[in-house]
């Protein structure tokens, strides 16, 4: 076989070997338990973060409320749980909702009427203790901060999964929920917050370094 030919026929096999080289990466494997995440610093990756509002519409249904523009911050250690640290803020001009027909119902709710963002223009979290029931359950308390007002707060936490992400870097995923009184918040009892308010979680934590 002349070298012509051995290059061609070194080029169709390079081309038919092709897709396995390209094969997807290997599926991550949670774990659902706390103790597969590593101590260290994690930080709230935004881009797999929700931040949802659920306020009673008069009784009949729930009005959902998202925030996207969140940022965290997680000091763990799962040798000493009671000893983490938690610090989340939310931009609460971010805040998205269903279509309303002609009425902007995000921007009416970022303004003074509800949310007044203008004069607060952040929402924080900031953990005071963590709670360990089981591998994958706990609660985490601390001070939740809304338009000014600071009120204590308890978020029942569940450990969706620990471990290695696709790019190798530890995670720490969670969902969470609490139920608030909006009022006790300064808002004003109309027809969406005169009823108890759930707040949710959805977050990935991911290790720095």
């Amino acid at each position: 076989m002349s070298i012509r030919r051995q290059l061609a026929a070194a080029a169709v096999l390079a081309v038919l070997a092709a897709p396995a080289a390209m094969a997807q990466p290997k599926m991550p494997t949670p774990v659902k338990d706390y103790k597969v995440a590593p101590a260290g610093t994690y930080t709230l990756d935004q881009a797999h973060t929700g931040v949802v509002a659920r306020a009673s519409h008069v009784g009949f249904s729930y009005e959902v409320f998202r925030f996207t523009g969140v940022v965290g911050e997680l000091t763990w250690d799962p040798a000493h749980p009671r000893a983490d640290a938690l610090s989340v803020s939310v931009d609460p001009n971010s805040i998205t909702t269903a279509p309303t027909g002609a009425i902007d119902f995000a921007k009416e709710l970022a303004g003074p009427k509800f949310l007044n963002v203008a004069q607060f223009p952040t929402t924080t979290f900031v953990s005071k203790s963590f709670h360990v029931i089981n591998k994958s359950h706990g609660k985490v308390s601390g001070d939740l901060t809304i338009m000014g007002v600071t009120k204590p707060a308890t978020f029942d936490v569940v450990l969706v999964g620990a471990g290695k992400g696709f790019t190798g870097a530890q995670v720490l995923g969670i969902t969470a929920d609490t139920w608030i009184t909006p009022s006790d918040f300064g808002l004003q009892p109309a027809m969406l917050f005169s009823n108890p308010m759930e707040l949710k979680i959805d977050a990935e934590f991911d290790k720095k370094g």
